[in-house]
């Protein structure tokens, strides 16, 4: 069930669910909640190797490697660069329901700039939401920290998860992290396949 405006505040009001700090209002919307763009950044950068490899189990490149942190305040000026990727997180520290998952997307107005995000959030997941951001215009846009750039959409489950139970790479975060691709399970199921036809 997608939840609405009305709803989404009946949850933060009984605390079950968590967003903070809702600086202003109006960013519970009818639909959706706005998230602010956080302070910690991880940059993509051409690194040493001439790839980023997640392919090879046992001599695979740390991602981190590729990717330089930084931090801005709240109100500095952080510079999107044409065709880079870069890890950040919200602002906004959330904690969802065992029953609730959220969809983050763009807000339109800087979408319409050239940057593109698409995620999902599981249910009972803690921490500052990561967002993985991609200037896909040919132009550096520039934009506020602090500013509402993402919509969270809030979706009801008809039976709740053990989210903390279950087996994740990415809880309770407060700062972007790289990616842990290199931790996925099969990739030793994958390799054991890639040996049978060696043989």
């Amino acid at each position: 069930m997608y939840l609405v405006g009305t709803q989404i505040n009946e949850l933060i009001k009984s605390g079950e669910l968590i967003i903070r700090p809702l600086l202003q209002p109006e960013q519970v919307g009818e639909l959706a909640v706005d998230l602010r763009l956080g302070t910690d950044f991880l940059l993509s950068l051409q690194g040493r190797h001439s790839a980023i490899d997640v392919s090879n189990y046992y001599n695979a490149n740390p991602s981190s490697s590729f990717f330089q942190e930084t931090r801005r305040l709240v109100g500095e000026g952080f510079l999107f660069h044409p065709l880079q990727t870069v890890l950040c997180s919200t602002l906004e520290y959330i904690k969802l329901p065992n029953d609730v998952f959220l969809s983050l997307t763009m807000r339109s107005s800087y979408s319409r700039l050239g940057l593109s995000i698409s995620s999902i959030v599981q249910p009972g997941y803690c921490g500052c939401v990561s967002m993985e951001l991609t200037n896909v215009n040919n132009t550096p846009v520039k934009i506020t920290v602090g500013s509402r750039i993402a919509q969270a959409r809030f979706f009801q489950l008809e039976k709740a998860t053990d989210y903390f139970h279950t087996e994740r790479k990415y809880i309770c975060q407060v700062r972007p992290e790289v990616s842990l691709a290199i931790n996925d399970t099969e990739r030793e199921i994958l390799e054991k396949i890639k040996n049978k036809f060696l043989k």
